[in-house]
């Protein structure tokens, strides 16, 4: 299976040769000089300056590829970094899949049924493969397609036969979605965001880990999560993250590849992460801590094509 990110010929070419000039130790970080460029605001530059340096610092010298974006609309304040390269899905999309089945059923003007209430519930909350699948199937391709196209999810490729998590996606699109799910708009009612939103509020214990580590108590946390080895990228660690509270709700999502473990990948995520929300809340006392391995860590996320 070939490289996927969109990048071109050329500056492909250009990346083999910087891995023959630098160690392969070397993250997919910025330089030095070019840190300004991860986030960016008009009217707090100064944090802006402060987190591009910090979240470039947080995972260098780590072996994973790494790609986020950040959205802070009540500071009018965006980090991205590699967000149109495409990274595999691993159960991330199951966020997609619940939330083109409540776009179908807003369109035809149904309910959920009692089937798809309890595969969404087990889908979210547990990761539940079955359930993903089941819900795949139910809802249909045309409509997965219907919803990326609403969302103006361009660049996310679905997955092939039924291979759900598989599907290619990118920092920008994922934040699009969480956009969706987090501010009022007219792909997805209110009551039908709030619904995904309280699915992801209760995902167990085992999965919380990624992108709300450092986030005050004082924010609720919606949370999805995907892990999936890959023969010849390593683990590919996904974590999508809303954090909401009256007058500060943002966003975060962190994919990265070239793993070599789940908890490894784990690690670089949470350390983003934390560079992120630690700057936006420096003086928060009370915040979601590193996450300690389960036993559970190390299975697949899906079982994927030899």
């Amino acid at each position: 299976m070939g490289r996927f990110r969109s990048w071109s010929r050329a500056a492909a070419a250009l990346a083999a040769v910087a891995a023959v000039a630098v160690p392969s130790t070397v993250a997919a970080v910025p330089a030095a000089a070019s840190t300004s460029a991860i986030c960016t605001s008009s009217v707090h530059p100064v944090l802006a300056a402060r987190m591009s340096q910090d979240i470039a610092a947080s995972h260098r010298g780590r072996s994973s590829v790494t790609a986020f974006h950040i959205d802070v609309p009540s500071r009018n304040l965006v980090c991205s970094w590699h967000a149109s390269w495409h990274f595999y899905s691993a159960s991330i999309v199951k966020v997609t899949i619940l939330a083109a089945l409540l776009r179908k059923a807003q369109e035809k003007g149904r309910s959920l049924t009692y089937a798809e209430r309890v595969r969404a519930w087990r889908m979210i909350t547990y990761s539940d493969n079955s359930s993903a699948t089941w819900l795949w199937n139910d809802v249909r391709r045309w409509w997965l397609q219907h919803f990326l196209n609403l969302a103006h999810m361009s660049h996310t490729i679905l997955g092939s036969d039924g291979y759900w998590g598989l599907t290619r996606v990118t920092a920008y699109d994922e934040s699009l979605q969480l956009r969706l799910l987090v501010h009022k708009n007219s792909v997805l009612t209110s009551a039908h965001r709030w619904y995904e939103l309280y699915l992801m509020a209760h995902v167990v214990a085992s999965q919380r880990w990624g992108t709300p580590v450092g986030v005050p108590s004082s924010y609720t946390v919606h949370l999805k999560n995907g892990w999936l080895p890959l023969s010849g990228y390593g683990w590919f660690i996904n974590s999508l993250g809303a954090f909401t509270k009256t007058g500060s709700t943002y966003t975060m999502d962190v994919l990265t590849d070239h793993n070599p473990t789940m908890s490894y990948g784990v690690t670089t995520v949470e350390k983003i992460a934390y560079a992120a929300n630690h700057d936006l809340n420096p003086t928060a006392t009370a915040t979601v801590p590193p996450s300690a391995p389960y036993p559970s860590w190390g299975q697949p996320d899906e079982s994927i094509p030899s």
